[in-house]
């Protein structure tokens, strides 16, 4: 149903309908006995209905999308309140400030003066983004398992936990929490499907979606838009200083050395690099591959070819499924896995997923830790002090 268009009495409506029609006529006045009509309900099952499908009664729905659309307007434009008022479906400015203080927690006058925008992501990686920007989202993905990591910063700091696990966003349980959360804008990596974008732009939600590929530049679009420009430079500087201390470390310890990334999986061998292994091993630390990629890659290779290639260091990841650890097991006892270079030295490394698979400043700067620990021995927390005996197997 388009905006401001006519409900017509003789058409039953599904629930979903009423609630678009609620979406773009919620500045017109709507009541409960109403509504249930138009879906041909009472109205007490009607509300039931609504409130068990979309988590909220029927007119805090309502009173949800007007102050939501207040928020942008405030944000936005210097319309006066009783404009503002008038504009989502409120006859009394003084009505709409008890309303707007009762949901938001401050008076709009109060909103417009010191409101810094309240930021939901939908990735895991984009937490990556925020911590170094000194922004706490109030709603993001966060799950004991799949993003440890971050719910071990952030479990008590963010109010509401999205599915880790990247879903469809036409589920609606995940948009019913992230609704709940009252975000200002949500940020996203890939473009939303228009039908999301129109009802969280109808809840005065903004989609900042990212053009750009390179973390660097991700960050610095968030930070524009959420006017942390001087965290952004900082941050990259802390981050290019760091890399280069880190890079000078690795080349006095590797010389010539080359790496080979393996990835296990199931019963094969895979030659394997990540966008963002690619760019902290070749670009920020300038080490060799044996083969260079141009492009992310997870290439099946036998053992033999990885004989022939016979890296000085080699850079390990096991998938934890079962039949994988099986394989790994077994390999370990191959004379050709054994007769390895970097196998026979001591410099095969032990790779989580987490932080290698993720794609974040957050994830750079870990992975920098992690290759200074685990090629000399040096730990980057000043506390641990220096971990001796390196190099070292580690443990799979």
């Amino acid at each position: 149903m388009k905006p401001n268009e006519e409900y017509e009495p003789r058409r039953q409506m599904s629930l979903h309908e009423v609630r678009t029609y609620m979406i773009c006529n919620f500045d017109r006045p709507l009541n409960v006995t109403t509504l249930a009509a138009m879906a041909n309900l009472s109205p007490s099952y009607f509300g039931d209905s609504f409130k068990k499908a979309y988590g909220q009664s029927v007119m805090d729905y309502v009173t949800s999308l007007r102050i939501n659309h207040a928020k942008r307007l405030l944000r936005e434009t210097d319309m006066k309140l009783r404009e503002i008022a008038k504009t989502i479906g409120y006859s009394d400015e003084f009505y709409f400030s008890r309303k707007f203080k009762k949901e938001v927690g401050v008076s709009p006058s109060s909103y417009e003066r010191v409101s810094e925008r309240k930021v939901a992501v939908y990735s895991p990686s984009l937490l990556g983004h925020l911590m170094v920007l000194g922004i706490v989202p109030v709603a993001a993905p966060l799950d004991a398992k799949w993003t440890p990591y971050y719910y071990q910063q952030y479990q008590q700091q963010i109010a509401v936990h999205l599915k880790a696990v990247e879903t469809p966003w036409n589920d609606d349980d995940q948009e019913m929490m992230l609704l709940a959360a009252k975000p200002d804008i949500v940020i996203s990596h890939i473009v939303l499907p228009e039908t999301t974008r129109q009802r969280l732009s109808a809840h005065g939600i903004d989609v900042l979606t990212l053009q750009s590929s390179g973390w660097r530049e991700q960050l610095r679009e968030v930070a524009s838009y959420t006017g942390k420009e001087a965290a952004c430079d900082s941050w990259i500087a802390f981050y290019e200083a760091k890399a280069a201390a880190v890079r000078a470390d690795l080349q006095s310890v590797l010389k010539q050395d080359k790496f080979a990334i393996i990835r296990l999986y199931r019963d094969g061998i895979h030659l394997y690099n990540n966008k963002g292994m690619k760019e902290l091993l070749c670009d920020d630390l300038q080490l060799s591959l044996v083969e260079e990629e141009t492009e992310p890659c997870n290439r099946p290779i036998s053992l033999e070819q990885l004989v022939s290639l016979d890296p000085e260091r080699i850079l390990l990841f096991v998938c934890l499924d079962e039949s994988t650890r099986i394989n790994w097991l077994t390999l370990q006892h191959h004379s050709l896995w054994r007769g390895l270079r970097a196998v026979q030295d001591g410099y095969l490394y032990s790779l989580p997923s987490n932080p290698w698979y993720e794609y974040s400043p957050v994830a750079m700067n870990r992975m920098l830790d992690e290759m200074l620990l685990m090629v000399t021995g040096k730990s980057p927390n000043a506390i641990q002090g220096v971990v001796h005996g390196a190099p070292f197997l580690c443990e799979l």
